[in-house]
């Protein structure tokens, strides 16, 4: 019976073993969302930051809606940016539970 300790430790272990392995795809991910956060930033006339901001609170699917689109080719693209965003979460969540399989199939 291993400890929390050695279980957390080999979590972490499959975990980033498989990160490696889908790496290509998550960093492919956020690249594709941060290129249509700039477009729709520039499109909208926002900051860099706010580009950054609204990226990630679209893509996370929170929306607190302090920044909105107003164009509808901006509004669009935010759809892509959501979308993309529920593939990376479920991808990491996926990474995950595949994770905990691996490292309590002794237990």
């Amino acid at each position: 019976m291993a400890t929390n300790a050695e279980l957390r430790l080999r979590f972490f272990r499959y975990f980033w073993k498989h990160l490696r392995l889908v790496w290509p795809i998550v960093s492919g991910l956020v690249a594709f969302q941060l290129a249509l956060g700039v477009v729709i930033g520039f499109l909208e006339r926002w900051s860099v930051s706010e580009m950054i901001y609204f990226t990630f609170v679209t893509a996370l699917t929170i929306g607190y809606g302090d920044l909105a689109p107003k164009h509808v080719a901006s509004r669009m693209i935010a759809l892509a940016i959501a979308f993309s965003g529920i593939l990376l979460t479920g991808l990491v969540a996926a990474l995950g539970v595949r994770s905990l399989q691996e490292a309590t199939k002794d237990e």
